[in-house]
């Protein structure tokens, strides 16, 4: 598995850090836990994207593309990465927002990565409501472009399909050398699973090493049945693509917990808000209230039920987001006011 044989634009930090959670484990009563950093990816206040999006780019010039379309929920990472990385390129980029939540207030609707989106020079095109298929709606949006003499390269939402996934391919192969650097031996990794491409590249990237470490996903949107089916659709098309044999991957190695999506996307729960705050407070480290504080809230609860013993060492990929909090403001107003 040679992945340099893959085209790519550097757009990241990399490698990112592994650093330990001393405080957060003490306070938990173990296991010893762990952070991958992709929050410190480097491109607009970073994230997991980054590691796709160079892949995607790589792709995108060599489609001759002058413009890139994506899709996202207002408050999308990707979308903000996405803009991020057509700037550093030199290239236009057009996105589609999806209205998810029934009532989103000005916060929401205006800070957070939409001001990031529209400072760096990213064209909204529209904000469509929640249930539209965003993929023909960008199909269209392509369609119209290329008539018009542009050259548009369609990115799925949150960069997940076999060129995106590539990315956590790379990932899962830097963490197995930080690991052996500073030698330690990795029990779980844990992170939150959305759009499917972190997943599908972290379970491929580990099992094509014969690590043996497993990777639990925490669903921010769908059921567990669903979710795993769409990890495991990718997996399998990641791994046709790398042209790896089919059984690389067991079935069984896709594992995802539902049990902190709550009222759905990019709805606030209790137990996101107290995995970013005691991140926050005991850490310095800030989650986001989309996808990594409801995966670390996963991660806890798991801690909690006892499914992880004291010796075990667990890894939690924070894959950024924090510019989200300030459009989730008033969802911490009670957590920020009792610190005052």
């Amino acid at each position: 598995m040679h992945l340099a044989a893959y085209p790519r634009v550097r757009l990241g930090h990399f490698p990112t850090p592994l650093e330990p959670l001393p405080n957060l484990s003490r306070y938990l009563g173990g296991p010893n836990l762990y952070i991958k950093r992709d929050d410190c990816t480097g491109l607009a206040t970073g994230g997991n994207k980054t590691r796709k999006l160079e892949f995607l780019l790589a792709d995108a010039f060599a489609n001759s593309a002058d413009t890139l379309i994506t899709q996202g929920a207002v408050q999308s990472n990707h979308v903000r990465q996405t803009i991020a990385a057509a700037a550093r390129c030199g290239l236009q980029c057009k996105v589609l927002l999806e209205e998810r939540l029934p009532e989103p207030d000005r916060d929401y609707a205006s800070s957070g990565n939409v001001m990031l989106d529209e400072l760096m020079g990213g064209e909204i095109v529209a904000r469509l409501p929640a249930g539209t298929d965003m993929q023909a709606a960008m199909q269209a949006l392509s369609e119209e472009l290329r008539a018009g003499g542009d050259k548009p390269y369609v990115i799925p939402g949150g960069g997940s399909n076999p060129v995106g996934a590539l990315g956590y391919v790379a990932c899962a192969q830097e963490i197995l050398a930080q690991s052996f650097e500073i030698g330690l031996r990795i029990d779980h990794v844990v992170h939150a699973t959305g759009s499917a491409g972190t997943q599908a590249g972290l379970v491929t990237g580990l099992a094509a090493a014969h690590s043996g470490i497993p990777v639990l996903g925490v669903s921010v949107r769908a059921c567990t049945r669903q979710q795993e089916s769409r990890v495991w659709e990718l997996t399998q098309a990641t791994l046709d693509f790398m042209s790896l044999p089919p059984e690389t991957v067991p079935r069984d190695a896709i594992v995802v917990d539902d049990a902190h999506v709550g009222e759905g996307y990019g709805m606030p729960t209790d137990e996101m808000r107290e995995a970013v705050r005691l991140t926050a407070e005991l850490e310095g480290i800030l989650l986001d209230p989309v996808y990594s504080g409801k995966g670390m809230a996963g991660l806890i609860a798991r801690i909690r039920d006892g499914h992880f013993n004291d010796e075990q060492n667990v890894v939690f990929i924070h894959t950024g987001g924090s510019a989200a909090l300030f459009a989730y403001r008033s969802s911490f107003d009670a957590d920020v006011g009792a610190n005052r």
